[in-house]
């Protein structure tokens, strides 16, 4: 059933994505406006992270999994009918807070689950995330083609992804919160976490811009048709999901030092192909190695900091995410305001620093040693 709450979160914040160009043509903004705009999103994502270490140190996470769940899917529908700037980011603001309840949760739900497991698990769950935007980004693409309006689109999957929700909650895992060590308001990680949160950020950064950018890279750089465009999205999703689905084995075979190390080259690798041949084939090309780079590296270094000894997992995970997410918040209005002025293959080829720093920070700070085991039993998180 938790699967069923990772389906959720992706579906509806992929079907945000799918439609990112067509709210850019409807409001009439360029790239630089458009960057401006969708800081509202991980704004709303930051503002949020504190509270939510803080809700999940006194309430079971599925109590909060299902609140930000439904709050989630009403801000999709509310994206949806904004037909004016100033009515698209109060509700952008507010998908991000939501987002950030529902992510956390059901990321320290996950790890919950994860104790029962002897082998990692883990990026199964991340797996689902990617599948449901897979499917979310081929929506889009149908939606786009028979030319149906964000409005009607984003009210019809928030309906059924709530009734989702309320369908899945009985069989999610009960969970006593942990107490919380007494912090900062606003939670950073300790010192045994910082390494953890710096590879969050490069790899949430160039999620981030994916995010927002594929489309709209494939339609202007590219030259593709406004529906063809949303293939740069779908392909690059596709590959995340694989890589998420065979990421557990890979981890358990190669170990995860190795597997974050290769994970930075692909995405350093990926985004070039990209930014140097904006073709149809070789950009596609790019986005998939892009997408396998980035599909396993947030669901590892959340279950290695969900481990830590210091704080409990809901706390740790907060804040690493802080970390990441501000290389969410920050790169994607960057890559826009370096589009406007340079060329969007310029601002997505800057972003493959982004997966060498990956590599480099593991092949740098991460040992064998230094790695935390996640599977076992967790004393953080007891279960009744």
């Amino acid at each position: 059933m938790i699967a069923i709450f990772f389906f959720v979160s992706g579906f509806g914040f992929f079907t945000w994505g799918s439609r990112i160009p067509t709210i850019q043509q409807e409001l009439h903004l360029n790239n630089e406006q458009l960057g401006i705009v969708l800081f509202a999103l991980p704004i709303g994502l930051m503002t949020t992270l504190p509270v939510t270490g803080v809700l999940l140190s006194r309430f079971d996470s599925r109590r909060v999994m299902i609140i930000g769940a439904v709050l989630f899917n009403a801000m999709l529908c509310a994206i949806g009918f904004a037909t004016k700037v100033w009515q698209l980011v109060p509700a952008l603001f507010f998908f991000g807070v939501s987002r950030n309840l529902l992510n956390i949760s059901v990321n320290a739900q996950s790890i919950g689950v994860q104790a029962l497991f002897e082998r990692t698990i883990i990026a199964r769950f991340h797996a689902v995330w990617s599948l449901a935007g897979m499917s979310a980004a081929a929506l889009g693409y149908v939606m786009v083609s028979s030319s149906v309006s964000p409005a009607w689109h984003f009210l019809v999957v928030g309906l059924l992804l709530t009734v989702m929700c309320f369908y899945a909650y009985p069989g999610s895992l009960r969970q006593q919160p942990s107490p919380r060590q007494r912090r900062s308001w606003f939670a950073l990680p300790d010192r045994g976490l910082v390494k953890f949160g710096l590879i969050s950020f490069a790899s949430m950064a160039c999620e981030g811009a994916m995010i927002d950018w594929s489309g709209i890279y494939f339609r202007e750089a590219v030259h593709t048709t406004a529906s063809a465009a949303t293939l740069g999205y779908v392909v690059y999703m596709v590959a995340v999901t694989v890589g998420r689905l065979t990421g557990d084995r890979l981890a358990n075979r190669l170990g995860i030092r190795t597997m974050l190390t290769y994970s930075g080259i692909l995405i350093g690798v990926g985004l070039l192909t990209a930014a140097f041949l904006p073709y149809p084939v070789t950009a596609g090309l790019g986005f998939v190695l892009t997408g396998f780079g980035v599909s396993c590296v947030i669901p590892l270094v959340f279950s290695m900091a969900g481990r830590s000894s210091a704080m409990s997992s809901g706390s740790a995970i907060a804040s690493v995410s802080t970390v990441g997410y501000i290389g969410f918040l920050i790169v994607p209005p960057v890559v826009g305001s370096v589009a406007q002025h340079a060329g969007l293959p310029v601002a997505i080829g800057m972003l493959a620093v982004f997966g060498l720093l990956i590599s480099g920070l593991v092949q740098l700070t991460l040992d064998q040693e230094s790695i935390p085991a996640i599977v076992g039993p967790d004393p953080a998180e007891p279960m009744v």
